[in-house]
């Protein structure tokens, strides 16, 4: 699949850093470096605007590393660029440690997935048809 994109960042394209990778990484696009204090959120923005296909989104998630060391995390996991939005990627990052931490331009933040997804028609009905589960949620099969 190929995607039209524009980088108006000084870092390279996303890409793939294996060959079984399903996201690839945004960097943060940064005059200066941004401060998270402890339980503050911030849009950091990457330079990139992309043109994905109808039938796509891009997927915006955490990186695993930055969230189980740094406890640093993308706070609407996963966000979701349309296939329509042409504006600049932005990356909703939040600060869920004790500790201050310093985005600095370049610095990988977040990956990228791109998916295809279906369009769903609603059709309304008087009943929902019976399940074992029925509305148990919530934890309600169990823990072990």
């Amino acid at each position: 699949m190929t995607i039209k994109i524009i980088n108006k960042s000084a870092h390279a394209l996303p890409h793939y850093e294996t060959e079984a990778s399903a996201g690839m990484d945004l960097r943060a696009n940064l005059e200066t470096p941004v401060i998270l204090e402890p339980m503050e959120r911030a849009i950091i923005k990457t330079g990139l605007f992309i043109e994905l296909p109808i039938g796509y989104e891009a997927q915006v998630r955490p990186r695993s590393g930055l969230a189980a060391k740094k406890g640093i995390t993308v706070l609407n996991a996963p966000g979701t660029v349309d296939a329509d939005y042409r504006g600049e990627i932005g990356v909703i990052l939040v600060n869920l440690s004790n500790e201050t931490f310093t985005i600095e331009n370049g610095e990988r933040i977040a990956q990228l997935v791109i998916a295809k997804h279906e369009r769903a028609q609603w059709q309304k009905v008087e009943e929902l048809s019976s399940t074992d589960r029925g509305a148990g949620g919530f934890g309600s099969t169990g823990v072990k």
